[in-house]
């Protein structure tokens, strides 16, 4: 018998998540091979639990049954119960969550599956009550029907031959590669754009019925259609879009940024939790839909959403956090979802001073005394200012001051509420996706905005990168790394460096993104199968070896590292980088070609290998202000901005930095002309020819689209 049965080991993890249920009665395992061990050893199966720190009902299943001494005996004797934070291992979460989705239609999490010891899954779902609830079955009820039908060798063959057929059909979605290539329509962008028109909730904004998600790799499909097409209905959906969800209740209106999702049709009550991978793409898309539109409301939550993360979600030293929980202590000190984020007209009356400015807060933000959320309201726009002004018999800007007022007030209240908790792991992946979203503002709007950009990126680089081996780890939480990194981390970390240079004129950055890319197709591309795995080629052994093909919570890893790739190949003096991403698309053509939307980011990176990119190689010393302000009055959809000194010396630098010999092609044989500033700007693979002023070749290449 192995030494981890009889106790809850979790108290040894660091993850928040695991830590929260070292309490628990139930002897939970991480997930290790000493948990596995114990489960062949004692021939029983897995119940295999999938969760993390701010998922509401993982709160609500933990309370019900983990807490429970009854529960905790079945649970303990019967099986190794395996608790995991999807946070710290996406690949078990989605190789599990892939089955739960192909069983039942549906996912999410909690996840509750149950494996036999060698990992293969006979029974899956998602939250149990601990009773049997409207259909659903009670967990202590599944637990004793499972042990019985798993001690009758006739009832057990059963599920170990549904095991078997569950796996390979797990397999053939993740790891099976189509057998006939398909090489992507060079209009993919604009098949997916009209497919995000027909789904699209026209009256509410966004995509379904409810629950809704942001759905940010679609706003991209559609402006990306636009920019070719001027089509007025790809710009019309997005601009629904993002207002019903800068309007709504997904939104923080008091202290910025997005929680995780929207449970209704017209965006008023959110899923309380708020994610650092949502908070970067969703400002990444309203920063887009801002030179798109011209509409500062967009500029305005972007700046909004990322002054949040300095402020809520930033470690001392640098590094982003990972969320914050759904949940915090209401006023008689039990936790409550939401009760840090909503309000009675009381409480607002209470923290602002002025009746009147109360007043027009509540019209504002729907505050009533019926509610909209268990008898409190979640703050949205309910009233325009033009109806208020009307109504109050006063200007636009006076009530525009009021509401300014009194919303400094609620918040400077709501500060004294018990907060929300957060869970401080520091994932290379998601501060990839922030750091992002912060270089892409600080080109766009303001470069001040680099340096949180910086300070997480050398935290990254500095805890979590073996630059001898080239080798990132996952995870970082009070100074102890943990778990090799997965192909997420990787592209989007070089994602993020890459926008650093281009927003900064570091090459530094650049040489980061370099060795991440080659890091890419050493350790996660698979020249046999012309694809890019999630798990590096030396990970850990499951039942499969999964590709990140769709995009779920966070972008599709291996679109990403795709259009990176195609994208960095024009820094290279080979054609390697090029030759992987376009093998990758054309392997995964038939799955983009059938369902675009579904996968969202592969979308992106096919459009940009088959039509091309922007590229602006700036030959100038400095960043000039003129040419920055381009960048905020345009919408350039995929681009790179190559910076490149015109001081030779400086030059050579940059070159030897980066290890190369010779120019690479976006920089060879583009000086500075006449010693002056020079913009080169190609599109559709046709330049422009040099042009002192930005504005001037960015004007000729909006004539190729």
């Amino acid at each position: 018998m192995t030494e981890t049965a009889g106790r809850n080991r979790l108290d040894d993890e660091e993850s928040p998540y695991l830590r929260a249920h070292a309490d628990n009665p139930v002897h939970w395992q991480p997930w290790d091979d000493r948990a596995l061990e114990e489960a062949r050893e004692r021939d029983v199966p897995i119940f295999l639990s999938v969760g993390y720190s701010a998922c509401h009902w993982c709160h609500v299943m933990a309370d019900e049954s983990f807490d429970d001494e009854a529960v905790a005996d079945v649970l303990n004797e019967n099986f190794v119960p395996i608790k995991v934070d999807r946070e710290e291992r996406p690949d078990v979460d989605r190789i599990y969550q892939t089955l739960c989705q192909q069983v039942s239609g549906r996912g999410g999490w909690p996840l509750s599956v149950w494996l036999t010891p060698d990992q293969k899954p006979f029974y899956v779902g998602t939250y149990f009550p601990r009773e049997s609830r409207r259909g659903t079955p009670g967990f202590l009820e599944l637990l004793e029907d499972i042990t019985t039908s798993w001690n009758d060798p006739e009832e057990r063959t059963e599920m170990e031959d549904r095991a078997e057929q569950w796996t390979e059909a797990v397999e053939g979605e993740l790891e099976t590669v189509p057998d006939q290539p398909h090489e992507p329509d060079e209009d993919v962008v604009e098949q997916a754009a009209k497919a995000a028109v027909r789904a699209a909730d026209r009256e509410y904004g966004g995509w379904g019925s409810g629950p809704k998600f942001p759905q940010a790799g679609r706003l991209h499909h559609l402006l990306r259609a636009h920019q070719r097409t001027d089509r007025d209905a790809y710009l019309d959906v997005v601009e629904e879009t993002l207002d019903a969800m800068a309007n709504g209740g997904m939104y923080d209106h008091i202290g910025g940024g997005f929680h995780r999702y929207a449970t209704d049709r017209d965006w008023t009550v959110p899923h309380f939790e708020k994610m650092l991978y949502d908070n970067a793409e969703l400002s990444r898309a309203y920063l887009a839909g801002y030179q798109a539109t011209g509409k500062e409301r967009y500029a305005t939550v972007t700046r909004e959403t990322l002054d949040f993360v300095e402020r809520e979600l930033t470690h001392d030293d640098g590094g982003f956090f990972a969320t914050l929980d759904a949940q915090s202590e209401n006023e008689d000190g039990d936790r409550e979802e939401g009760a840090y984020y909503v309000w009675t007209p009381e409480e607002v009356r209470a923290a602002v001073d002025d009746d009147t400015d109360a007043e027009l807060f509540c019209a504002r933000y729907g505050v009533t005394e019926r509610g909209n959320f268990e008898g409190s309201t979640v703050l949205t726009f309910d009233r325009s200012l033009d109806s208020l002004a009307d109504k109050y018999e006063m200007t636009d800007e006076a009530v525009k001051e009021a509401l300014d007022r009194a919303r400094q007030q609620v918040a400077q209240r709501r500060d004294e509420r018990a907060r929300p908790r957060r869970d401080e792991k520091v994932l290379a992946s998601w501060n990839g996706l922030m750091i992002r979203a912060f270089g892409t503002t600080a080109l766009v709007l303001d470069e001040a905005y680099a340096e949180p950009a910086i300070a997480a990126a050398e935290f990254v680089l500095d805890t979590l990168w073996d630059d001898d081996a080239k080798r990132l780890t996952r995870r970082y939480k009070d100074g102890v790394t943990k778990i090799d990194g997965y192909l997420d981390d990787y592209a989007f970390l070089a994602a993020g460096t890459f926008e650093l240079f281009q927003a900064t004129r570091d090459p530094r950055w650049l040489s980061v993104t370099m060795d991440l890319a080659e890091a890419i197709e050493r350790e996660f591309y698979d020249p046999e199968t012309e694809t890019i795995y999630y798990t590096p080629s030396d990970g850990e052994s499951l039942i499969t070896r999964p590709q990140e093909l769709t995009d779920q919570s966070t972008p599709s890893s291996i679109g990403v590292a795709t259009e990176l790739l195609a994208k960095l190949d024009h820094f290279r003096t080979d054609n390697r980088f090029a030759d992987i991403a376009t093998a990758v698309v054309e392997t995964q053509g038939n799955n983009v070609k059938a369902n675009p939307l579904q996968h969202a980011s592969l979308t992106l990176a096919a459009d940009t290998v088959t039509s091309g990119t922007l590229e602006a190689t700036l030959v100038t010393d400095d960043r000039p202000e003129a040419w920055l302000d381009e960048f905020e009055e345009r919408y350039l959809g995929s681009r790179i901005i190559a910076w490149r000194p015109i001081d030779e010396e400086e030059y050579g630098t940059w070159l030897d930095e980066l290890g190369l010999d010779e120019d690479p092609p976006i920089w060879a044989d583009r000086d500075a002309r006449l010693d002056h500033k020079t913009a080169y700007v190609c599109r559709a693979r046709t330049c422009s020819p040099p042009r002192n002023q930005l504005s001037t070749a960015l004007a000729w290449s909006e004539h190729m689209l």
